[in-house]
This record gives C-alpha cells, sequence and structure tokens, in this order.
C-alpha cells in the first residue's frame, strides 16, 4: 500500500504484526519530491501503534530495465535505485522490491540458456546494484527480485544466487508466475520449491492467467491449496505481501482455507 492507506489499515497490521509493504517509491514524483515529511508520519503512525512487523518498499521499476547496456542510461537507473533505497532507510524498510531483467523473446527451453547472454544480463545488473550493497547490507535491507516475465526458473534464480549475499533474494508474483505458466513456464508452486533457498518475499494476487490482473483473492485460477502446501513442505517463512486492492477480504478468504492468519 502507500503511506497514505496506513491509517485505514493500521489496526489490521498491528493485531497479527503482518508485513508491509510501501509502494510509494513507484511513483517518480515521490523520489523527486520531499518526501521525509510523509515518512516521519508515517513511522510515528506505526510506533505510535506498536507496530513491529517487517516492512519495506516497492523500487522504481517503470523504464529502469537492468539489463540496459548504455552507460549513459545506466547512470539514471543506478540513481533512482539509490533514490528508492535511500527512501527505504528513512522508512525502516528491511527488503527492497526489483523486477526480473530477463524480459526478452525466448521460450521455455532456450530463454537466456549460458550461450544465449544469460552471464551478459547478469553482469549488466551487477553493475547497478553491487555499488549499492554496502548501504543494502548496512541498514539491514534485502533485494528481492520478482518473478515478472520469467518462462524458467535458472536464469533468475542465477542471477540472485550470483551475489552470494543474504542482502538479495527471490520475491515470487503468483500473478506473474501463473500468467507465464500459461505459456510454458513453471507454476508458483514450483518457483517455491525451485528457490526455497533464496526465498524471502511473496506478492499474494489472483489472476486468470490472460493478464496481470492483481483480482482479490479466490477470484481467479491460481491453485491456492498447492502454493500453500509448497511453502509448509520447504518450511520457509517469507514475507506474504497481498498486492491488490481488496487486502482484508483476500486475508479473510485465506484465512478462511486456513491458510494464513
Amino acid at each position: 500500500m502507500e503511506m497514505a492507506s496506513l491509517p485505514k489499515y493500521i489496526d489490521w497490521l498491528v493485531d497479527k504484526q503482518r508485513p508491509l509493504e510501501i509502494q510509494d517509491p513507484c511513483n517518480y514524483d515521490v523520489l523527486d519530491g520531499d518526501w521525509k515529511p510523509a515518512i516521519v508520519e508515517a513511522r510515528a503512525l506505526l510506533s505510535r501503534h506498536g507496530y513491529s512487523g517487517r516492512m519495506g518498499i516497492h523500487a522504481a521499476y517503470s523504464g529502469l530495465d537492468l539489463s540496459c547496456s548504455d552507460p549513459l542510461i545506466n547512470e539514471v537507473i543506478a540513481k533512482r535505485h539509490r533514490q528508492c533505497l535511500e527512501f527505504g532507510a528513512e522508512l525502516g524498510a528491511t527488503h527492497m522490491v526489483l523486477h526480473s531483467p530477463f524480459l526478452w523473446f525466448g521460450n521455455v527451453h532456450t530463454n537466456y540458456m549460458p550461450r544465449s547472454e544469460r552471464q551478459w544480463m547478469i553482469d549488466l545488473a551487477h553493475q547497478v546494484l553491487t555499488p549499492l550493497m554496502p548501504m543494502a547490507e548496512q541498514m539491514g535491507c534485502a533485494f528481492v527480485f520478482e518473478v515478472c516475465s520469467d518462462l524458467h526458473v535458472v536464469p533468475l534464480l542465477d542471477l540472485v544466487r550470483s551475489f552470494d549475499s543474504s542482502h538479495v533474494r527471490l520475491s515470487i508474483d503468483t500473478g506473474h508466475a501463473f500468467v507465464m505458466q500459461q505459456q510454458g513456464g513453471p507454476t508458483p508452486e514450483q518457483w517455491v520449491y525451485e528457490g526455497s533457498d533464496v526465498l524471502e518475499h511473496v506478492h499474494i494476487q489472483d489472476v486468470d492467467g490472460q493478464a496481470d490482473r492483481h483480482w482479490q483473492i479466490g477470484k481467479g485460477n491460481i491453485n491456492w491449496y498447492a502454493f500453500f502446501k509448497a511453502l509448509r513442505e520447504t518450511q520457509i517463512n517469507p514475507r506474504l505481501l497481498l498486492e491488490i486492492d481488496e487486502i482484508q477480504e483476500s486475508a479473510e478468504w485465506l484465512m478462511q482455507q486456513g491458510l494464513v492468519q
């Protein structure tokens, strides 16, 4: 949610110390404006209500392709990510969502094989993010790479593991994964099994498989039983964030199924 929504949800967040993700940094007007007073107000609200859950931010992403090879454009991309990290530091964020850079053409069998630019893409992402790692580590903030148009688990997991750091982890977006499943990609739960050693974060949203819908949970076609069964079997505890408008309705549906608290 954005910081403006915190008063509406603060009691619900505090009730179970639920994970929280602030998405204001996705807005370039916010990054280029005076965002500190809003953060002071947000932190005061969270503190006043005794919030102590896991909290992070979503970094800006539109036009900020981490696979860009133009050095001048990369300067801008690096600046935007630094701005997001500075925002997160003021807020007290311990995760920052980044989008997977593996967006080019391909299919589940040939996309980004070792001899078709996978390492080159990984190196480009390092050029932007490695200089920011000391700051992220100092503030205890993990970069979490979100599944987007990924048709295979290997390239994105190779990217995450290439940093060899507990501050670079995997994020599964259930809706993204399900859409790509229709094109031959892995199921959302398969991402859990394959990436359990680095999984830190999940965007929970429902879809019909045709587009990135961000529907209320239970309104789409995702197999939630299979997804949460994978989380139980791998015995990991990633941050689960409802990235939809119907937050409490979706949480209630998941609670009724016995999947979450």
